[in-house]
């Protein structure tokens, strides 16, 4: 929706002022050393230690009521050439980084990333409303499959957002005020209170997708407590979630037709010789008349869950044979739509996937006329996957949210931080890269490192940017300006 300047202007004021007295606040508060403790299993690594740490729910009241963050950690393996801490964050929003240093996930247990478990304490923390933290609860599922997420009526509109007040009120009702104080801006004051807590004056950060925004936020807060930062598979925060949507859909088919390429030149893809783009067109017609009945769920799957479906093992390239078994099999007479099934995206962690969304992505509609327009331009841009993207979950989960968000996108930029890397896909379906573009020109300083290849984030599916990587969190020395991975 447009805003007059003086609005923007008086938003954006606001902010600063509200960011700097929040940060002054954090300062002055004294933040007690986390009591670590040993919490390893049989399943993680025997050095694994667990703690909490308290932060104000309300940053802008910084003596009320606290609520919990849950942090684990590894210690350096090499502590003579210890280096600090490292943070994580695996993305959603909603991923757990306790989960990710305990399990050694986004690659931490691999020998490529060995020099990262040598030089750093690895640090995962849960942000605020996610996992062992203080959580986002809900009585009622994220996804209703009775609500049309792709409202073709005035009417059907109106039970979208009467659906997602419903279920908003419901976990306003089940979480209480931390509904209202899970927005990236407050979990990143609570990221500057981890820091204090660890008595470090600065950290390093290792953030893909949201932690892409997570990190830039805290960057523009405190850029003088950032030694280092990659930004992977990047979030532009400065982009409405209208234009946001059909960047997103418009990288997602493109990958979709890439990855039809790549079965036809693949000898043993099962949809090998035959036209992918024309069957999963059919595949989706059949599912829209309810012809693909999953058991499981004891009910047919929705066109929009084949494409989310379709999409969950888009986003690595390495899952792409796993979605060719999985079209194949769904295609069939009777159709067996099991693995697609598994690909629709109804985890627990949705819940606060959801919260933080909203906060951070009003989709800012006026109207069902509104919502109109902007899917006539994704079926533009996405004529054959146009059904799903995450931006149009954002739009369809969150207009009729009843929460207010707290932080929408806005112009932003970082100063006074040191060289910020910046990490972008070609071919990402997830953060298209024009995002990573983009971020790396708001970011004083800021240097790009391409991937020219396939999925989402270059960690998960580049050798050469993972090495680039690890050599930036090391040493400090971004890669050359215009540095390009090939594989």
């Amino acid at each position: 929706m447009k805003r007059s300047s003086v609005v923007t202007a008086t938003m954006a004021a606001t902010t600063v002022l509200t960011s700097g007295s929040a940060a002054v606040a954090a300062e002055r508060a004294p933040v007690p050393s986390p009591a670590w403790r040993d919490c390893h299993t049989e399943n993680t690594p025997p050095q694994l230690e667990c703690a909490t740490i308290t932060v104000p729910l309300d940053w802008s009241h910084p003596g009320g009521q606290r609520i919990t963050l849950a942090l684990n950690r590894l210690r350096a393996t090499d502590p003579a050439h210890r280096l600090g801490s490292l943070l994580v964050n695996p993305g959603g929003p909603g991923g757990s980084g306790t989960a990710v240093v305990a399990q050694g996930g986004m690659l931490l247990g691999t020998p490529q990333l060995k020099p990262l478990r040598e030089r750093f304490d690895l640090i995962g923390f849960d942000p605020r409303g996610v996992g062992d933290s203080t959580p986002v609860r809900c009585s009622t599922p994220v996804y209703d499959p009775a609500a049309p997420t792709l409202p073709k009526t005035a009417a059907e509109y109106r039970r979208l957002t009467e659906s997602d007040r419903r279920h908003g009120s419901d976990c306003l009702q089940a979480t209480g005020p931390l509904l209202r104080h899970v927005d990236t801006i407050s979990a990143a004051r609570d990221v500057d209170a981890i820091r204090a807590a660890l008595g470090e004056s600065q950290i390093s950060w290792l953030g893909v997708s949201y932690g892409t925004e997570l990190g830039a936020a805290y960057a523009r807060l405190f850029p003088g407590r950032v030694r280092t930062m990659v930004l992977d598979g990047a979030v532009d925060h400065t982009r409405s979630v209208a234009r946001d949507t059909v960047d997103e859909s418009a990288a997602i088919e493109r990958e979709f037709h890439r990855f039809a390429q790549w079965c036809q030149a693949t000898a043993d893809c099962p949809l090998r010789g035959r036209d992918i783009v024309a069957d999963f067109d059919a595949l989706t017609a059949r599912a829209d008349k309810g012809e693909i009945v999953d058991p499981a769920r004891g009910r047919p799957i929705t066109a929009a869950e084949v494409t989310a479906a379709t999409y969950s093992y888009l986003i690595l390239k390495f899952l792409w044979p796993q979605l060719a078994t999985a079209l194949a099999d769904a295609e069939k007479t009777p159709s067996n739509p099991a693995a697609l099934a598994q690909g629709i995206q109804d985890d627990p962690s949705y819940t606060s996937y959801r919260a933080i969304g909203c906060h951070d992505f009003p989709p800012r509609l006026r109207g069902f006329a509104d919502l109109r327009a902007r899917l006539t331009r994704v079926k533009k841009v996405a004529p054959h996957t146009w059904r799903y993207s995450e931006m149009w979950d954002v739009t369809a989960g969150c207009s009729g949210w009843p929460v207010p968000a707290a932080n929408p996108p806005r112009p932003e930029r970082v100063t006074g931080a040191p060289t910020i890397l910046v990490v972008g896909n070609t071919y990402d379906p997830s953060t298209p890269y024009v995002w990573a573009q983009a971020l790396t020109r708001q970011i004083d300083g800021g240097r790009l490192l391409t991937y020219d290849g396939d999925g989402h984030t270059a960690l998960y599916n580049s050798s050469c940017a993972r090495t680039h990587e690890v050599d930036y969190l090391i040493t400090g020395q971004a890669p050359p300006a215009g540095t390009v991975c090939h594989v």
